[in-house]
């Protein structure tokens, strides 16, 4: 019975152990956890910003105003390059590009 008595104390000892380990190392589980959902909300902030301020930059009034100050000027019909293709007769047809068809 003594036998009995002592093993039981120490499974209940390795027991109580074993959970505190279990519990520290959940917890510490827990903390990487919410770091890396706070970091996670971070990107998504930043990269809601930078979607904001491309979206600002690349407004055509803008260019436009910066391309007239640079001596730009809209692209000539001219200026596109001639593609030929095979249309799905197996015909040749040349275009340029810009063309609206």
């Amino acid at each position: 019975m003594r036998i009995l008595l002592t093993v039981a104390v120490a499974m209940t000892l390795g027991s109580a152990f074993t959970l505190y380990a279990v519990n520290y190392e959940t917890r510490g589980l827990a903390d990487d956890v919410k770091r890396r959902e706070k970091s996670i909300n971070k990107a998504r902030r930043d990269i809601a910003i930078l979607k904001a301020e491309r979206a600002h930059l690349a407004r055509p009034d803008r260019i436009g105003r910066h391309a007239r100050a640079l001596g730009l000027a809209p692209a000539k019909r001219g200026q596109f390059a001639t593609y030929s293709i095979s249309d799905p007769t197996g015909r040749r047809v040349t275009r340029r590009l810009g063309d609206e068809r």
